[in-house]
């Protein structure tokens, strides 16, 4: 069965899209840790990020690398952390959150967007790449 990246990837599940490539896809986390919590993702469903081939698992962080660039320049904060967990959906992903403090990377503390702040971000978001 498609994860629920995959369904987005094809177009079955809206989303927040900030960045794509013909191998990478990025989008705002709808349910973010911090204002402008992306997740930047290889179109190809892999389970785990160290089975991904060398080239590919590179131009993934090469991907991310430009969303946080982006970001940085989007949303006020100290720095954009980075996390690669991947137990709730079992197709990599690399989250990208702008935090402040330690606790911005729990993923215990949650911010509210409403639709149409989520639609202006990602277009902020899309606008500096």
């Amino acid at each position: 069965m498609p994860s629920i990246f995959t369904k987005i990837i094809n177009g079955e599940i809206p989303c927040y899209k900030v960045a794509e490539d013909e191998n990478f896809i990025a989008f705002l986390d709808i349910n973010p840790n911090a204002k402008g919590h992306t997740l930047c993702v290889p179109k190809q469903e892999i389970n785990r990020i160290f089975d991904m081939e060398e080239k590919h698992y590179l131009d993934l962080m090469r991907f991310s690398r430009k969303v946080a660039k982006a970001l940085e320049k989007v949303i006020p904060c100290d720095r954009i952390g980075i996390s690669v967990i991947g137990l709730e959906v079992p197709h990599v992903h690399v989250h990208l959150i702008p935090i402040n403090e330690m606790k911005d990377m729990t993923f215990q503390h949650k911010v509210q967007l409403t639709s149409e702040e989520m639609a202006a971000l990602a277009q902020n978001i899309q606008e500096s790449l």
